[in-house]
C-alpha cells in the first residue's frame, strides 16, 4: 500500500527501535527508513537482527543492528550509546520489545508475571532513562531548543479486561502511565514528546500467531466493527505520523489503532429487531401512561 506521507517525512532523523527485528516493530523500522530516517534495531537474537538489517539494506536503507536485552540496564546504556556513536545523534526511540503468552491467573506463577512486566514496563522505562541525555534539548547532536521523541508500543487489553492476559494488561497499563508521566515531566523540562500506540489485533504477526491462532479466532471477525484484522502498515503509519512534523504538537497521547474493536461488544440482537422492539415498547408505555410527560396525558 502506498504511503500517504512524503518520502522525506523523517529525513535526517536517527531512530532506535527495541523489538524492531520482526512483526510490528520491523514494519515501523522499515517505514521510518523508507521515509528518510537512519534506523538502529535492538534485540536479543542476533540471527533475527542480522536478517532484519539485511532486508532493510537490500532496499538501500540506512540500518544497523545491536544485540541487547531491555531488562538489563547495562545493555540499554550500551545500545543507546552505540546508536548515537553510529549516527551522531538520537531523535526517536520506539519501545516495542514485549513478552506475552496465554495463561489463566491461577496457572500463572509470579515469576512469569514478573517477566512480562520486566520486559514491557521496566524495559520501556529503562530505555527511556538511558536515552534521556541524548533526546533532551541540548543533548549530544541536538540543538539547545529541540528535543526528541519517544513512542511506547502499548495494547488495548488493559482498557477493559481480557481473558488469560492479566500479566500483559498490568504491564501495558504501566506503559501507558509511563507515557503520560514522561510526557508531562520531560515535555516540560526537556522538550521531549512522549506518546504511545495501542495496536489491536494485527494480522501476520508473531503475537497473533501465538495468542490468537486461526483456530481460536475463526468466525470472530463478524464481531469486529470493521470486519477485519489490522495490518502492520497501519501501526507503522501511526508511528510515522507521530515522528513527522504532522505530530509535532502531540504529547502524552496513546493512539488506539484497532478499528474500534476495544469499544465493541457482540451484537446480540439484530438491528432491525431492535427497531421493531423499540416501537412495541414505546406503544406499551404510551398505552399505560407510565413514563409519559404529564402534558401528553
Amino acid at each position: 500500500m502506498e504511503s500517504p506521507f512524503r518520502a522525506d517525512a523523517v529525513r535526517g532523523k536517527a531512530a532506535l527501535l527495541t523489538g524492531g527485528g520482526s512483526g510490528i516493530g520491523f514494519e515501523i523500522a522499515t517505514q521510518l527508513a523508507r521515509h528518510g530516517a537512519q534506523v538502529a534495531i535492538m534485540g536479543r537474537r542476533r540471527e533475527v537482527l542480522d536478517k532484519a538489517v539485511a532486508a532493510l539494506r537490500s532496499e538501500g536503507l540506512d540500518a544497523v543492528g545491536f544485540d541487547g536485552d531491555v531488562r538489563k540496564q547495562e545493555d540499554a546504556a550500551r545500545v543507546v550509546a552505540a546508536t548515537v556513536e553510529h549516527f551522531g545523534k538520537l531523535d526517536i526511540l520506539v519501545n516495542g520489545a514485549a513478552g506475552n503468552f496465554l495463561a489463566s491467573p491461577e496457572d500463572l506463577k509470579p515469576k512469569g508475571f514478573r517477566t512480562v512486566l520486566d520486559i514491557d514496563t521496566v524495559g520501556t522505562y529503562t530505555m527511556c532513562y538511558e536515552a534521556l541525555k541524548y533526546l533532551k534539548k541540548g543533548g549530544p547532536g541536538r540543538s539547545p531548543s529541540s528535543g526528541g521523541l519517544i513512542i511506547n508500543i502499548s495494547a488495548t487489553l488493559q482498557y477493559t479486561a481480557a481473558w488469560y492476559q492479566i500479566h500483559l494488561s498490568a504491564a501495558k497499563a504501566g506503559v501507558d502511565s509511563i507515557t503520560r508521566s514522561l510526557a508531562l515531566e520531560w515535555g516540560t523540562d526537556y522538550d521531549i514528546r512522549v506518546n504511545g500506540i495501542a495496536p489491536g489485533p494485527i494480522q501476520d504477526t508473531p503475537g497473533m500467531r501465538k495468542l490468537a491462532p486461526e483456530e481460536m479466532v475463526k468466525g470472530k471477525r463478524e464481531t469486529m466493527p470493521l470486519f477485519k484484522l489490522g495490518e502492520k502498515w497501519d501501526i507503522a503509519m501511526a508511528a510515522l505520523y507521530l515522528a513527522s512534523d504532522a505530530g509535532k504538537y502531540v504529547n502524552g497521547a496513546t493512539i488506539i489503532v484497532d478499528g474500534g474493536l476495544w469499544l465493541s461488544r457482540p451484537r446480540h440482537i439484530p438491528k432491525e429487531e431492535v427497531k421493531a422492539l423499540s416501537k412495541i415498547v414505546e406503544k406499551k408505555v404510551r398505552t399505560s401512561g407510565v413514563g409519559v410527560p404529564s402534558s401528553k396525558l
